[in-house]
């Protein structure tokens, strides 16, 4: 069943996830490739094949051209490497950009990087597995954001696919898998046997125009997808699957990121479902980008230890304009949760979420000003962030087994313009005091269980949502053609 395609607020369709969540939480050992696959369409008449994407190509060349071998064994690190260099000769603007096309098969490989006007197509039966071999993975710098690695002082381990700089990329398929095989690097993270910190299962950086599409993606070393310092972006139809009790296996995390839509997303992961970043302390703050203008729309979300949308708690260059709707969540921590504290500076502003149904919670709402993570003691105490203008609406919970929310600013600067309206949480036990509440500011209308005195302010109608359509949202696809490569050389396709 393709669940990410489903309008999800349908009561049936609830008890159809949960059943399966259950089956997902039961496995102890790393997700195995999906059988949900769909294979190519072919052009009516012509032996083609389709897709859909922002730009087509008119080149295209197959990974089996270039000496890869699709047998799960052999390192292809050095086959991906070549056909990307290979296809970097169409990535001039009026060269008419190129397709890699990854046929059925299981490729090992360790890390390559993209070009510019370029796809990465995988087939519905094409595997690519990240490679065991630690010595595969070259060492990067930190991001200078960051100021070090998450996981480690110092550098940290390159993504499986990565690239910088680039304009106008495709990650797609025909619901093909890329499996980062990360139990290897659970077990070493948790034993602390590491030296640099995981790298991620996508990573593109500086770049501009992203498409990522119909593809699963299955045990990441860590997070999923990370662009970083990147604008114009679309994550669009992409299941994500890692044990629940994964380390760091965050699902989609734009990280100084501008004008993104993330839509038609299942996942299920150990971390949070969906982050939105900018940076941490000092250093997020001196490189002073912002995440801004971002679109969240039908998400489903499983993860018992995290949020199903996270703001934060790296967020030193500003979170700014964030709009969600549409979300189905089932055994997850919090519903929204925004993190930050003293030294990170900045804001969190302009959140407006409509439209959750949640089953089995342990908050709706949480927000805490004392997320007392930092990348040193360089910090600034004088930096105190800025929370406000967060509105929460039609939203239904049940099986809420803490607290409807737990809401905690700063003292002398509490969060400030928080609007709840038409919420309802369904607590599993009746508690005295079901919400928790410091140093915030709101009103609320049609709340049940009855929200904490400091967000019982005067309010006579629903919670702001924007009503202009932002540039992201204008993005279109458009249908594509190829002629499946047969390993003989590169070929012509697109159109």
């Amino acid at each position: 069943m393709a669940l990410r395609t489903l309008h999800l607020n349908a009561p049936p369709l609830l008890h159809i996830l949960r059943s399966l969540c259950l089956l997902v939480l039961a496995a102890s050992a790393a997700v195995s490739v999906s059988g949900r696959h769909h294979a190519p369409t072919p052009a009516h008449g012509t032996g083609q094949s389709m897709y859909l994407a922002p730009a087509c190509r008119a080149h295209t060349a197959s990974l089996a051209d270039f000496g890869g071998v699709g047998d799960g064994t052999t390192s292809n690190t050095a086959a991906f490497r070549s056909a990307v260099d290979h296809l970097s000769q169409y990535s001039g603007e009026d060269a008419g950009g190129a397709m890699l096309y990854v046929p059925a098969g299981k490729w090992l490989t360790g890390p390559f990087n993209l070009t510019s006007h370029f796809t990465l197509f995988l087939h519905s039966d094409a595997v690519i597995l990240a490679s065991q071999d630690i010595n595969e993975w070259p060492i990067i710098d930190p991001l200078p954001s960051y100021g070090r690695g998450r996981d480690k002082i110092g550098g940290r381990f390159a993504s499986l696919v990565g690239g910088s700089n680039l304009t106008d990329v495709v990650i797609t398929g025909n619901n093909g898998t890329i499996d980062g095989q990360g139990a290897m690097w659970w077990s070493k993270f948790h034993k602390n046997q590491l030296k640099y910190t995981r790298g991620y299962l996508i990573e593109l950086m500086h770049s501009d125009t992203i498409y990522i599409s119909n593809l699963t993606l299955l045990n990441s070393p860590a997070w999923n997808i990370h662009p970083v310092y990147s604008s114009n972006i679309v994550v669009q139809g992409i299941t994500i699957l890692a044990p629940t009790n994964s380390p760091n296996t965050d699902g989609i995390n734009p990280d100084s990121c501008s004008h993104v839509r993330i839509e038609d997303c299942y996942i299920v992961s150990g971390d949070d479902c969906v982050a939105i970043k900018s940076g941490w302390d000092e250093y997020g703050i001196s490189y002073g980008m912002p995440s801004q203008h971002i679109v969240i729309r039908r998400l489903t979300c499983v993860s018992p230890t995290s949020a199903v949308i996270a703001l934060g708690s790296e967020m030193s260059g500003g979170i700014q304009d964030v709009r969600a709707e549409d979300i189905t969540a089932i055994n997850s921590e919090s519903g929204v949760r925004i993190k930050t504290a003293v030294g990170r500076g900045a804001y969190v502003k302009d959140v407006f979420v409509r439209r959750m149904t949640l089953t089995t919670m342990k908050w709706v709402f949480w927000m805490t000003g004392n997320y007392k993570s930092h990348p040193d003691d360089k910090y600034d105490p004088n930096a105190i962030p800025v929370v406000d203008n967060i509105s929460y609406q039609d939203v239904v919970a049940t099986g809420v087994y803490k607290e409807a929310a737990r809401l905690e600013g700063i003292q002398g600067a509490p969060f400030k313009g928080i609007c709840v309206a038409n919420v309802t949480a369904d607590l599993s036990k009746s508690r005295k005091y079901p919400w928790t509440c410091a140093d915030v500011e709101g009103v609320s209308v049609n709340v049940s269980p009855a929200p904490c005195q400091p967000l019982q302010g005067a309010h006579d109608g629903a919670c702001p949502f924007p009503t202009d359509t932002l540039p992201i949202d204008q993005v279109t696809v458009q249908q594509c053609a190829y002629d499946v490569p047969g390993g003989t050389g590169a070929s012509g396709g697109g159109n």
